[in-house]
């Protein structure tokens, strides 16, 4: 049933809530208690002067009745319903249902985007308690120190006589052990009880670096006017607070400068207003590497784009030096990523474009067009071994999303059970 049909049930729902009979209404409306049956019944359209008598009467905006909810508060209960898993037979009637019952409507989507949260938080933290380099050290620190008192204690209590010199000596172990065993308790729950706001909450320079890009939305007009060079941006940039970070973003914006050289902001645009996204074509009109053209699209406007962009760039070793998230598609903050990536399909196969379309499992599964080239960062001399890195780009919607390769974004939070490629178990259920 069409939204703008509903406009009697909205009407009859208004009417309810105030306490007013039907035949009180129809008689400060002008019209006949059969009418106005009909009209609640949607049997009848209603519109213009009527409607806006009925909406006076009510004490709401005419708008309010024939548009009813609004049209995201509809979408969020299509979502919640596809997200089920469950086959929903009244899926038509979902409009009728939001505008006959909007408080109603509410609730469920207001659970559905509160589930959709707690799930991000549990990935969130499931990856932060399987790979922070931070906490793995205070929880190592707690269980060796108890382990140590532990071992005195049994010394104590299972030695018949000691000499008073050693029973003092492992009095004293004892005491110094339970006093350090109490300070780094503190300091995990310190640690697990931070609210993510502090400036050192990101803990490690790749984080502070990525913190940096992404508070000037990895676009940088200093850069690409030769206004700046990437030792001005960083010098005096208070969310870089070590050394390690400032390197890390000094040569990433190093490498944006050098690609925006490469590939001046306004040809660049006018190529793709021209011909849209093609990545091979661009590299043979700009004469550089493909590489070149997947990172110098990620740093792009999104409104040259036209849309979001993500970007992962690895190591020989798969780990992530560098991402820019996109909205649906998750990024492991510590650890491995999903090794079923077109990022690691070239990474394996230097020089050869690859193209995949893919879907991550989730409740809220989407289609992206990735594609992906791993190159040789510098020509090795006799008797070396080259050093490859692999650069992935992200569109959201792929333009041919009927058969996506499914991926996850790492074991330890993929629901996907019967994955080829799992490496460890995954805290997440299928229906997740």
């Amino acid at each position: 049933m069409a939204r703008d049909t509903l406009t009697g049930s909205r009407i009859r729902e208004r009417r309810l809530i105030l306490g007013m009979r039907q035949a009180e209404l129809a008689r400060e409306a002008g019209i006949s208690a059969s009418y106005l049956n009909l009209i609640e019944h949607n049997r009848r359209r209603i519109g213009g002067k009527l409607l806006v008598g009925i909406a006076g009467v009510l004490g709401v905006e005419p708008s309010m009745l024939s548009e009813g909810a609004e049209a995201a508060l509809i979408s969020t209960l299509r979502e919640a319903a596809a997200d089920s898993g469950v086959p929903v037979a009244e899926l038509d009637r979902v409009d009728e249902f939001a505008g006959r019952f909007p408080g109603w409507a509410e609730v469920l989507a207001a659970g559905h985007r509160r589930i959709a949260t707690l799930e991000r938080t549990v990935e969130t933290l499931s990856d932060r308690l399987t790979h922070d380099p931070n906490l793995a050290a205070s929880v190592h620190e707690v269980l060796s120190t108890a382990a140590a008192i532990r071992s005195t204690a049994s010394i104590l209590a299972e030695t018949g006589e000691l000499e008073p010199e050693w029973r003092d000596r492992f009095h004293k172990n004892l005491n110094q052990d339970s006093l350090r065993l109490s300070e780094s308790s503190r300091a995990l729950v310190s640690f697990l009880d931070e609210d993510g706001s502090g400036a050192d909450r990101r803990g490690m320079p790749q984080e502070e670096a990525e913190a940096f890009f992404k508070g000037c939305g990895f676009h940088f007009p200093a850069l690409e006017d030769g206004s700046a060079t990437p030792e001005d941006l960083v010098r005096d940039e208070p969310d870089l607070t070590g050394e390690a970070a400032r390197s890390l973003a000094q040569a990433a914006l190093e490498q944006y400068q050098s690609d925006a050289r490469a590939m001046p902001l306004q040809a660049l645009e006018q190529e793709i207003s021209a011909s849209g996204i093609n990545p091979v074509a661009l590299a043979g009109r700009f004469n550089c590497g493909l590489p070149v053209v997947l990172r110098r699209l990620a740093a792009l406007p999104e409104e040259v784009l036209s849309q979001e962009a993500g970007l992962v760039i690895c190591d020989a070793s798969g780990t992530l030096l560098f991402r820019k998230p996109v909205t649906g598609f998750a990024m492991p903050r510590f650890g491995a990523s999903c090794p079923l990536w077109p990022l690691y399909t070239a990474l394996v196969n230097p020089n050869v474009p690859v193209r995949r379309n893919v879907v991550q499992h989730g409740r809220n599964a989407a289609a992206f067009d990735c594609m992906a080239t791993a190159w040789m960062q510098k020509q090795p001399d006799f008797g070396e071994d080259p050093l490859y890195r692999a650069v992935m780009l992200i569109l959201p919607g792929a333009k041919d999303a009927e058969d996506p390769q499914p991926v996850g974004a790492s074991c330890r939070i993929c629901p996907r059970q019967a994955c080829p490629a799992r490496r460890e178990p995954s805290i997440l259920k299928e229906e997740f």
